[in-house]
């Protein structure tokens, strides 16, 4: 079964790291290329993304609406993605509490796969 693991923060957690030294915030990047090294073979894909402020969203309040900036309004900031394939919820939900970055918030969704959509195997 495919899930979506979406990587969330808060505003003030994402200042406050910004606010780290480089190193600490390096140590932690570290942590995290361990547990995606150590999870490899149930992680299809993951990527991090840029901070929100490089974000472009497109509204349809009847015409598109093109407006820089975050995506969605909401108090937490999504830092990045990770698509797991492994064999149920129980599965997804062991790998989850195995993440290092202790303040996160991790969203585990289900991926419905149509036939003959990109992305399939």
């Amino acid at each position: 079964m495919k899930y979506v693991l979406l990587f969330y923060t808060t505003r003030e957690q994402q200042q406050a790291w910004e606010a780290l030294p480089e190193q600490t915030r390096n140590e932690q990047y570290a942590k995290t290329g361990r547990w995606v090294a150590e999870h490899a073979a149930q992680i299809t894909t993951a990527n991090k993304f840029q901070p929100p402020h490089t974000a472009t969203t497109v509204r349809f309040e009847g015409d598109a609406l093109i407006h820089d900036g975050p995506f969605i309004e909401a108090n937490e900031i999504i830092g990045g993605y990770a698509e797991i394939d492994v064999a149920d919820l129980d599965e997804a939900l062991r790998l989850v509490k195995s993440w290092p970055a202790r303040g996160d918030i991790v969203e585990i969704r289900p991926v419905e796969i149509r036939p003959g959509r990109a992305g399939e195997r």
